[in-house]
């Protein structure tokens, strides 16, 4: 293979590349990355080398995913199978009267024009020159203009009766905008009046909001429309517009970046009234469709994702085949067999450096190695972050490295700042227990991620060598779920009837394994055909799983695992959150609703899906509320670019790009999307 990459049939200069690379994704890729013929790291590097749709890549198309973030649609499938749309926006405040809107414009005006001025008459500046000097006058004069501040003279005033007249005067002047309170010590504070409102009730205005959700409840349900923002990322914001803590706001599961999601979300001990409101303010993202519940969202909550993908400058990758020629078959082999569920590009990171070579540091308990890997230089990373990498390789200075990462390199600024307060020993370096301890102020969520990731990692890789060796065909030893408690209990009886005898390390996984949901199947099951490629599993590594009892499936964890210095028969740790305990995973996942539609176009900005934002704005302006309004469109009829849109469900923690790779030529991407660049054979 040559060490240089060209587009799949289009130029794909380096400058171009950059540029996008950096609008996308804010990841750095030096000038030689493309010579390389690496953007961070590869499909084959976490185990994900194998197809179910074809052996021929020439069948394949290539094809540019995620050109915009209205390209990626993603829609939430709730725990009771309905699609989560964003169909409101919540409940508006009450028509106002012509006389209301009159009085609310004079208020408003009259307060605008008095925040304008800083100035006051004359004469009531004499008044006050009785008993403020100069600078104190235009002081508590400035004050009308800024309503955040206080200001506190430092005459003192002994005389009762002339603090009373000094409140008096003020309220005179001020038209009780301006409040004045004695100090212990007889001096006066001077500020904004906050219940001034409250002493014109003759002329409030009601424009309170009028729902019909019933009684308020603990809990307020909401759908969350958001474009191009993480999940957590808008947690935080509604946290800080509503002044409470984070972990109040609960979704059941994180969506992409890129793209535009529609989700459910709740919050704790807040009303619809004030919520709603809070859609004036937010930008990149709607709330709507409220209702109170009894409990909170739950990481869990649904049953999987609708996706609207619009892939677009389609065309075959053999250039005798047509795009529909090319795709219509695997579309239908994805409709009806499906793909390999693997762990998707995202779980492994963004760097060059992937997760789980991390994971596995930390699983040796290597810490410093660990360490070293998230602060080390790469050549793929956050832009903000390469001084501070370059200053902690040279110097090995923490203080110094610290003050130049960004904080949003959370793992990276957590080490950094233990290590700063951490001894370093007689050589001038940080020994194991200063790593560990760095690594353990990494937040907890983000920490616990790299052991997951190299569990993923060796599930990929058992996975290809699972289709490798049997493909779709299911044999004695694979491992099916159990539905409940009973049957298993059923199946260790039967098994301690039947078999104990001639297959006793079977019965011993089984008994060392109680109350699993796992079980293998038996060679009579097989030939009875009780189970198809769909019920079969395979575990993550961990401490509570059983392996496959076929040999060589069960041998290549330990291969993989031994390569690494690590027992997939031992993966309890002195550190209790790295000890990992496996879960199970299904090899093979279906895709429920697919649907596909070619579409031409001619420019980047021609419309050929609406989001849910833009359908819920037509249903509005339209004359007739029952009226369709189409989600995907017809393009441009004479277009000279071609477009597929695919419409699927998918499970929870299935990933569409793995879908998506059985049709694309080329590597799944840093990008955000798939990268269609090919290695050319010398």
């Amino acid at each position: 293979m040559s060490d240089t990459v060209e587009g799949s049939k289009r130029a794909f200069d380096e400058e171009s590349v950059k540029q996008e690379a950096a609008k996308k994704q804010k990841i750095f890729y030096p000038d030689d990355l493309l010579d390389e013929c690496k953007i961070g790291i590869t499909e084959e590097d976490v185990g994900i080398t194998e197809f179910l749709c074809h052996k021929n890549s020439s069948t394949r198309i290539n094809g540019t995913l995620k050109q915009r973030y209205t390209d990626f649609l993603v829609n939430e499938i709730d725990v009771d199978g309905n699609v989560v749309h964003l169909t409101d926006l919540g409940f508006k405040a009450k028509e106002l009267t012509e006389e209301e809107k009159k009085i609310l414009e004079e208020q408003q005006r009259r307060l605008a024009e008095k925040e304008r001025s800083c100035t006051i008459p004359d004469d009531d500046r004499v008044k006050l020159s009785e008993y403020f000097a100069e600078a104190d006058i235009n002081a508590i004069v400035g004050l009308m203009a800024d309503s955040a501040k206080t200001v506190e003279v430092s005459k003192v005033f002994d005389d009762k009766e002339e603090r009373t007249k000094v409140h008096r005067l003020i309220r005179e002047i001020f038209n009780n905008r301006i409040e004045s309170v004695t100090t212990s010590s007889n001096t006066f504070i001077f500020g904004h009046n906050a219940n001034k409102n409250r002493r014109r009730k003759n002329k409030q205005i009601n424009n309170t909001i009028h729902h019909d959700l019933g009684e308020r409840k603990d809990f307020l349900h909401f759908a969350l429309y958001k474009e191009n923002k993480e999940t957590m990322e808008v947690a935080s914001i509604l946290a800080k517009f509503l002044k409470t803590q984070v972990k109040s706001v609960k979704y059941a599961g994180t969506k992409d970046r890129r793209g535009v999601t529609v989700q459910k979300m709740s919050i704790e001990k807040f009303s619809v009234e004030r919520v709603t409101t809070l859609n004036k303010a937010l930008k990149g993202c709607k709330l709507g469709c409220f209702e109170y519940k009894d409990s909170p969202m739950k990481l869990g909550d649904l049953k999987g994702n609708e996706f609207i993908i619009t892939i677009k400058d389609v065309e075959s990758v053999d250039p005798n085949i047509s795009v529909e020629d090319a795709l219509i078959p695997i579309l239908n082999s994805l409709k009806e067999i499906g793909f390999i569920n693997y762990f998707g590009m995202q779980r492994f990171g963004t760097f060059s450096i992937s997760t789980h070579e991390i994971g596995k540091e930390i699983l040796k308990g290597n810490w410093k190695n660990a360490g070293e890997l998230i602060l080390g230089e790469q050549k793929v990373v956050i832009p903000g972050s390469i001084e501070a990498r370059k200053i902690w390789a040279e110097t090995r200075d923490a203080s110094s490295a610290l003050k130049k990462m960004p904080r949003k390199c959370s793992a990276e600024y957590s080490i950094l700042s233990r290590l700063e307060r951490s001894q370093k020993d007689e050589n001038g370096e940080f020994d194991e227990n200063a790593y560990f301890n760095a690594i353990m102020g990494i937040p907890r969520n983000l920490r616990i991620m790299y052991g997951h990731a190299y569990q993923s990692f060796v599930w990929n890789c058992v996975a290809s060598k699972r289709i490798q060796l049997y493909g779709l065909n299911v044999v004695a030893g694979d491992l099916v779920l159990c539905s409940n408690e009973k049957i298993m209990d059923e199946f260790n009886k039967e098994l301690e009837n039947k078999f104990v005898d001639n297959d006793d390390s079977v019965i011993q996984d089984l008994k060392e394994s109680h109350g699993l949901k796992a079980r293998p199947i038996t060679q009579a099951e097989v030939d009875a055909k009780k189970f198809d490629i769909y019920d079969v599993v395979l575990p993550t590594p961990g401490y509570d799983v059983i392996y496959p009892q076929e040999e060589a499936l069960k041998n290549v964890y330990v291969e993989v695992m031994a390569r690494d210095g690590l027992d997939p028969f031992g993966m309890t740790r002195k550190v209790r959150e790295f000890s990992l305990a496996g879960s199970y995973r299904q090899l093979i996942s279906k895709i429920d609703n697919l649907e596909y539609h070619f579409r031409k176009y001619n420019e980047v900005s021609d419309q050929l899906v609406r989001t849910d934002k833009e359908i819920l704005t037509l249903k509005e302006e339209a004359e007739n509320k029952d009226a369709v309004i189409k989600q995907i469109l017809d393009g441009v009829p004479d277009g000279e670019k071609i477009a597929v849109i695919l419409k699927m469900q998918l499970g929870v923690s299935t990933y569409a790009t793995m879908a998506l790779r059985e049709i694309l030529q080329g590597d799944t991407s840093r990008f955000g999307g798939i990268v269609n660049l090919q290695k050319k054979q010398n």
